[in-house]
């Protein structure tokens, strides 16, 4: 369902570009556009792991300096059948992670001190499978594209400042639209792609939450992680990701809040509505709060891994 909906806003998105380019600069303005945004974005694309992570001080760690962490994501990876991505720790104290990579072979995924410091290992491998699934959905390439064409479109909007107030002949393949028909132009087409760059990126969200719960056996891991992130997040400012708002949609919750304009285009669905998905989807495993607390417990004297599968409990695709 979130695939399709994927689908359908790029084709929207799709469509929008070439109507506005029609509009403002014709056939001609509209490829230059698109070849000016497709090189900045394939730039960004293959070499995003690299510039994001150094935007954030991340620091790889391993077996040796993570052993929790990285043996988290270890076993996720076999359970999911993925390559083995680096991972990075964030000193940051506002609880969050992120996923980035052009694909499964060149991923990497990073969590704050904050995350690692607030969450217990259940949930923190709830955190982890729900990035490795946009690694496994190739959404950096998905969101890569989307980028590109509302980047496109907001070039188009700001060459109606170089073109004037109206292009008025046929031969030019240009349209009159005056300056009323201009000025809303060049406001409302990247006012409309970036509510359908956000609506790409909640749809990407939803559909990293289902994989990534099947990825590790239990959505209420997952959602148990969104609640408590979302409340830190809330209250824990992140200067870099306040700086830097273009990258807000690589984390798993919204870490944008301290400025009036953050909520305004948000790129993630509201949490309570995801872990409500979660929560349906725990329902539908057989899964239910009262039979396996979030909390590691004991099981004839020994720690009970939270790997372990329970009689009559499913555990997703990769279980």
């Amino acid at each position: 369902m979130h695939f399709a909906r994927t689908a359908v806003l790029l084709a929207a998105m799709t469509g929008l570009f070439l109507a506005v380019g029609y509009l403002v600069g014709g056939a001609g303005g509209a490829l230059m556009a698109l070849f000016m945004a497709g090189a900045m974005n394939m730039f960004a694309y293959w070499n995003s792991d690299r510039l994001v992570l150094s935007m954030y001080g991340a620091r790889p760690v391993d077996r040796t300096s993570a052993p929790g962490l990285y043996g988290v994501v270890e076993h996720l990876a076999r359970r999911a059948s993925m390559p083995m991505p680096k991972v990075y720790v964030i000193d940051n104290p506002q609880p969050n992670a992120f996923a980035t990579g052009r694909n499964p072979e060149n991923a990497a995924v990073a969590a704050t001190t904050g995350l690692l410091a607030l969450l217990n290992e259940e949930e923190i491998a709830g955190v982890m499978a729900h990035e490795l699934a946009h690694v496994r959905n190739r959404d950096t390439l998905t969101m890569t594209i989307t980028a590109t064409l509302a980047g496109a479109i907001s070039m188009l909007g700001n060459m109606v400042l170089f073109m004037g107030a109206s292009r008025g002949s046929e031969e030019s393949n240009g349209s009159p639209l005056g300056f009323v028909g201009s000025l809303l132009l060049m406001i409302l087409a990247p006012l409309a792609a970036m509510l359908v760059q956000t609506g790409i990126s909640r749809s990407r969200e939803y559909e990293a939450d289902r994989i990534g719960a099947a990825i590790c056996g239990n959505p209420l891991w997952l959602a148990s992680a969104l609640a408590k992130l979302e409340r830190g997040a809330s209250q824990i400012d992140n200067h870099a990701a306040e700086a830097n708002p273009a990258t807000a949609h690589m984390f798993i919750v919204n870490p944008l809040h301290a400025r009036s304009m953050d909520n305004l285009f948000s790129t993630h669905p509201a949490t309570a509505n995801r872990i409500k998905a979660l929560q349906s989807m725990a329902q539908e495993y057989g899964i239910h709060p009262h039979d396996r607390k979030i909390n590691s417990s004991e099981r004839d004297g020994r720690q009970t891994s939270p790997w372990e599968k329970e009689p009559g409990h499913r555990t997703g695709p990769w279980g």
